[in-house]
């Protein structure tokens, strides 16, 4: 009978996890859809961010020669079998990109907020790491993130100077080099974070004596290359400043699945921290076509065609990869590849993970 009941509440939990996903990916998409409705075209967008005075200035700043230009990967990660078998893939492709010629990746880290060891400790460098007390992420999980670099930074020993803060559903399509340059990390701009737009929330936590909005970031804290010093100094800061934004109820209404990355852009931003806007970064199947010159695919979105090659745009499609199919387990081996004229992106992103599950050992077996 305790079995049976354990077994209900193990499905009840899988299926609110399951419907927190498909909320969280419908309420992403539709931003997604009416953001870029209002893009004339790629180069509205482009033109966007074409203003950052950070990037204006990278001919004139040089890394110093002390720096050690190495950056160290970390990303944080639970025990759920979710969360592994993304980090299995991960973890593959940067040990096939590391020593290529152009990276300036130096170790690995997987920070794991579950509190306790798991079976991956021996496959995958891993660091554990306290997650929040009970119920203060009020079901939020992504509020275990800095307060997991928090510790992790205090705790470990990494000799990089560097550090790429990086997610388990990132791959590593080319070689990586370090894209920050001295005091001024680099970062990916997110559209849809758009702090200037947000002034009466953003200034409960980045009051006017600190500058301008525009001083706050269009970005997450990931993908982020930083200087190790400064983001020992940023961490707290950003655990403190995610959990009082949780706390509002307006701006918990209003920044929803993403404030935890509004949480960094004020934190980095109130310790006068300013990023390198990088778009070839990394790119977000199905939205971007192609790979190009971009460094990683980022693979958040569901892919969802019919059979001609049509995106439907949220809906199930004929044929689709979506990572929130893969709760319970890891997918199989050999998925199918995409129908004719689907995105290069979307095609290279399955080949990707089909080459990183037929070479990882004992891949089918449950993690």
């Amino acid at each position: 009978m305790l079995a049976r009941k354990n077994m209900g509440r193990a499905s009840l939990f899988l299926v609110l996890l399951a419907l927190g996903f498909f909320f969280a990916t419908y309420n992403l998409l539709t931003t997604v859809i009416h953001n870029r409705n209002n893009f004339s075209g790629s180069e509205t967008l482009e033109n966007s961010f074409s203003s950052d005075p950070v990037v204006q200035m990278l001919g004139h700043v040089k890394k110093t020669e002390t720096d050690n230009v190495l950056y160290h990967v970390a990303l944080t990660a639970t025990d759920a079998a979710y969360s592994k078998w993304q980090c299995r893939i991960m973890y593959y492709w940067y040990k096939k990109v590391k020593n290529m010629p152009g990276s300036e990746m130096g170790g690995f880290t997987r920070v794991l907020h579950s509190g306790s060891p798991d079976n991956l400790m021996d496959e995958i460098p891993t660091f554990v790491v306290d997650p929040l007390p009970a119920g203060l992420d009020r079901g939020y999980i992504v509020l275990n993130r800095p307060w997991a670099f928090v510790q992790w930074l205090e705790k470990a020993t990494i000799e990089e100077d560097y550090i790429l803060m990086a997610e388990p559903d990132h791959i590593f399509v080319h070689p990586l080099p370090n894209l920050a340059h001295g005091e001024y990390p680099a970062g990916f701009p997110f559209f849809y974070i758009k702090p200037t737009e947000h002034e009466n929330i953003i200034r409960k936590f980045y009051p006017e004596d600190k500058g301008p909005v525009t001083d706050v970031d269009p970005i997450g804290n990931s993908p982020v290359i930083i200087k190790k010093t400064q983001l020992e100094k940023i961490a707290p800061t950003w655990m403190n400043v995610s959990l009082r934004m949780k706390d509002d109820l307006e701006t918990d209404k209003t920044f929803g699945w993403v404030l935890e990355m509004y949480g960094y852009a004020v934190a980095s931003a109130l310790h006068g921290v300013q990023h390198i806007l990088r778009k070839d970064f990394m790119i977000q199947p199905p939205w971007d076509l192609e790979v190009g010159k971009n460094f990683i695919i980022h693979y958040t979105y569901g892919c969802d065609y019919s059979l001609k090659g049509e995106l439907t745009y949220g809906k199930i499609g004929e044929w689709r990869f979506d990572k929130r199919s893969y709760l319970r387990g890891p997918p199989p081996r050999n998925l199918p590849l995409p129908p004719p004229k689907v995105a290069e992106s979307v095609v290279t992103l399955v080949k990707m993970v089909n080459e990183a599950t037929a070479n990882i050992p004992n891949w089918d077996d449950e993690k």
